[in-house]
This record gives C-alpha cells, structure tokens and sequence, in this order.
C-alpha cells in the first residue's frame, strides 16, 4: 500500500486530470486528497464519454469508493465546491467530500481585488478566482478558515489525521497537486506565477502528510508544452505553427488561449529534481506522434519510443504512464516492469 503524490511538471495544463482519473480507477485507493492553490486551478476529466471541468473536487472523483477530501492548503470557495456537488451527483461527491478546517475560504471581495489588480490581471494574468489576495490575508492572519462556515459544517475533517491514519492502516492515499512545477511561487519564472509553492514537499504539507510517508512522486508532462498567461517561455512556437501541428487549446478555467511550445528538456530535468519524481506520466503523446490509442508500447513507432527513452535518460526517472488518447483505456501502464 502507497502514499503517491500526482505533480504537474511545467505551467499546468499537463493532462493532470487524466492522469489521476486512469490511476485512482485503476489503483483504487482508500482516500483521494487534494493539495495546491485552489479553484483557480482547472482539471479536465472524460470518464464514460462524459466530460467535466473540476475545480475543487479531486479528479479522483470516478472512484466511487474513495473518500475526496481538500487538504488545509487549499483555498476553497464554497460556491464553486456547490456548484460542482450538483454537477457530479451521479458520483455522490457530497456524500464523500471532507474539508479541512484549516481551509481558508475565498469571498466575494478576494475575487473582486484579484479582477481589480492592474498588476494580477494585466502584468500576471491571474485568473480572477481570488486565490491571490485570499493567500495574501491569509499571510497577514486576517482570513476566515472553513471552521467557521456555517454551511461547510457537515463537511469538516481533520485531513490531516485521516490521511495519516490511512496510510498507518495500510490503506492506498492518492495526493492530487494542482497547477504546475514551472508555477511555482519559490521556484518557478517569478514574477509570473502563482501565490504559493507548487511542488510535492508542498503538496504533502497541504494534506498534512510528512516527507517520509509519501512512497511514489509522479511528475506529469506533455509530450509538448504549453502555458496559459504571460512570462517567459524559452521553447514557445508561433500560434501559427501551433494551429499547423493541431495543437490549439484553451484553458479550463479562463477559456484564454493557451500558448504552445516544444518540449522543454532543461524544465524537466529540474522539475524531476525539485520534485523527487520517482515517476514520469507523459500525456497527449498522441497528438505529437501517429500513436492515437495505442495500448501497447511495443506497438509504437521508433520515434516515439527515441523520445519517450530520450526523456527518461536526461531526467533519470523512468515513463511509467503514457497517455494516447482521452478515453482511459488509451493508456500505456508500464508500472509493472518496475517490480
């Protein structure tokens, strides 16, 4: 039994969301927490030829057997956690949910100062949800903590304790982290980044999870890579060339354009090493190789293989998922070969 922590390897947008729906399916674990900012983090899911946009609720969400549950370092804001109880009925999310005290809660004046800021909004390009100045009360000791909401009542958890339990217990602890390596507040392309740290030590922290619990690190990144906001971005192609190779795409939260680059090597290998990656989840390889819906590794090309091979030799961790398709069975599973 495991304690994994999912991490995105570049700006977000990696195929988290499918990465965690295909491991939490398969691997069924007792408790799926998530960790990161907050709702102003998007992950897609298509389970059953459904799609949904999730941002709160864990990914994990299609394991109807877990618990879901948001970590204390992460900033809920309760209309969005409503909002997406009443889209994912059929999965019993609020019958399953566990909020942390400790969450610190996401008002109306947080969002308006985030839309407001000609610094956030112009110069970052933050995406409005409020995450960045509810941090910052937070920082100052000045927010409120989901305890004191009265409508989250029912909900509350100590995460922390739970997780622990669970993994003292033998029990399988899924950790979903949110956002992006390359987002991160400490290590990331500052000042165009998020307001905390996005790594897996961070994320442990969020669930209230200690270094030495947490078994496996999966880093996941796109077969090429793309970003949504402004700051640099070294291996960035024209849009031109982007629509060119079918690689046009948009974010979940904001519906902005997402700018496209070419695989980032030197990102990486530092994301890798920040991270501790045990693991690498590469995803949309589909899109940049004649691989759609492959199942099987022998059965990609020699150039795929040379680029998946080139990844784990420069980074020194190994491919252990490989995605070729939305659907969950367009997985490439080679966990086993590590045994």
């Amino acid at each position: 039994m495991t304690c994994s922590i999912l991490v995105g390897g570049a700006w977000g947008d990696e195929g988290k969301g499918k990465c965690i729906t295909y491991l939490c399916d398969n691997d069924k674990p007792q408790i799926i927490a998530r960790a990161g900012v907050g709702p102003n983090a998007g992950h897609s899911v298509e389970f059953n030829g459904e799609k949904y946009g999730l941002r709160l609720t864990p990914s994990g969400f299609v394991h109807t057997d877990a618990k879901l549950m948001i970590g204390a370092g992460v900033l809920v804001n309760p209309d969005v956690l409503f909002s997406e109880f009443e889209n994912l009925k059929k999965y019993n999310v609020k019958e399953r949910m566990c909020v942390d005290p400790r969450c610190a809660i996401i008002n109306e004046d947080h969002m308006d100062r985030d839309k407001s800021s000609e610094h956030l909004a112009k110069k970052i390009g933050s995406t409005g949800s409020g995450c960045g100045p509810a941090n910052s009360d937070r920082v100052m000791r000045t927010i409120d903590l989901a305890k004191d909401v009265p409508e989250l009542e029912e909900y509350i958890t100590d995460v922390s304790l739970a997780c622990n339990e669970a993994i003292d217990n033998g029990e399988n602890v899924f950790i979903e982290g949110s956002q992006g390596f390359a987002l991160s507040l400490y290590y990331g392309s500052y000042p165009y980044v998020t307001s905390k740290d996005t790594t897996a030590s961070t994320f442990a922290a969020d669930v209230g999870v200690g270094p030495t619990k947490v078994d496996e690190v999966i880093d996941v990144f796109k077969a090429y890579i793309s970003r949504v906001g402004e700051g640099p971005f070294p291996t960035e192609m024209t849009q031109e060339e982007a629509e060119s190779r079918g690689l046009e795409e948009y974010g979940v939260v904001t519906g902005r354009r997402r700018r496209i680059g070419y695989f980032d090597m030197e990102l990486a290998k530092e994301s890798c090493r920040i991270n501790g990656a045990t693991q690498i989840a590469l995803t949309c390889v589909d899109r940049l190789f004649d691989c759609a819906r492959v199942q099987n590794y022998d059965e990609l090309s020699a150039e795929t293989k040379a680029f998946i091979e080139d990844i784990q030799t420069e980074t020194g961790v190994p491919v252990t998922i490989i995605s070729t398709g939305p659907d969950l069975k367009d997985t490439i599973d080679l966990r086993k070969e590590l045994l």
